[in-house]
Parts: C-alpha cells; structure tokens; sequence
C-alpha cells in the first residue's frame, strides 16, 4: 500500500496471510490422528544441503494412527531417520528398507489441555496480527484525511469496511481454534 491510496483488498489479503500461518500452525499441531503434515517442519541433510522431508520421499497415512515414509533414495535412509528423530515430535522411527514407519501414539489428558494452549497461543498471535493489518489501515485513513484527499465520509466508510473485514477474519481465526480444540479433544 502506498501513502496516497487506500486498498481494502491489500488489508484483507494481509488479513488472510496471519489466517494461512494459523492453519499452517494448526497442521504441526499433533493430535494422535496421523496427518503428513506434521512431518512438514523436517528438513533432511541429503545431498550436502538442508532439504525438506517430502523432497526426497512420500509421505503416506495406511493407517489412522501410522505414518509410512518412502525414502527415494537408500543412501539416505538414514539421515531422514536421524532428522525425524532430532525434531522431537515423539515419533520413534521403525525402518525397514527403505520404507519408515512412525506409530503416532496416543494422548493423554495433560497432553489435550497442553495441545489446547498451545492453540490458544497460535490463535492469539494470529488475532494481534489481524488488529495490526486494522491499525494500519486505520493510521493510513488518518493521514489520507490529515493530507486532504479523501473527505471525511469516506473516511467513515473506509473504517466501516476495515472493521468488517477486521470482524470476520477474527470470526475466522475463532471457528478455526474451536475446530482445532475438537480435534485435540475427540482422539
């Protein structure tokens, strides 16, 4: 966005942006059910460079509660073994040829209510971001009126449909937490 113009779509694309990390968030967010994405944040030392697990093999879910890793390549078995293990995801990697598998263990009560937090955290971020993509629209707005180039009824208007905006990428950060709790509770 540019000092002389206001651009609505700009704000709720920036709105949209802290949503996609909240979801991106929520998919790391282990729940006892088997997701790939929770091996997303891996990355594998193969090739003499850092690369991320689904490059140099796939991810499968045979089962609810398992996870199946076809590694590509045999001569890197072992490290995507190693890097699995390092992640700290309290998955225990059991190998056979080429093929990984990690059984995703199930949670207990104090794990659900940690998970939760941890939730309430994520969606919390997400929400201040949301309010400081507003401010920002709103402190744009002020000095749009401050330099004359839009008249004071615009100004009401513009803030009208930045609250909106604002109001349901919040109604959206909400429904996605109490999906998440849900979630994190019914395994």
């Amino acid at each position: 966005m540019n000092a002389g113009t206001f651009d609505l779509a700009e704000l709720k694309r920036r709105m949209q942006g802290a949503i996609a990390v909240l979801r991106q968030e929520f998919g790391g967010l282990r729940t006892g059910r088997a997701s790939p994405h929770l091996l997303d944040p891996i990355h594998v030392e193969a090739y003499d460079q850092q690369m991320p697990l689904n490059q140099v093999a796939t991810i499968s879910v045979p089962e609810s509660r398992l996870l199946s890793v076809q590694v590509w390549d045999k001569s890197v078995v072992t490290a995507v073994e190693k890097a699995i293990r390092a992640a700290n995801l309290g998955l225990n990697p059991q190998t056979e040829g080429q093929v990984i598998k990690l059984r995703i263990p199930e949670l207990n009560q104090e794990r659900r209510q940690e998970l939760t937090k941890i939730a309430h955290k994520y969606a919390e971020t997400a929400r201040v971001a949301v309010r400081h993509v507003r401010r920002d629209g709103f402190d744009l707005l002020k000095k749009l009126q401050k330099d004359g180039h839009v008249s004071e009824d615009e100004i009401k208007r513009h803030e009208g449909e930045v609250q909106k905006a604002t109001d349901a990428a919040i109604t959206e950060i909400d429904q996605a937490l109490a999906q998440k709790e849900k979630e994190i509770m019914s395994v």
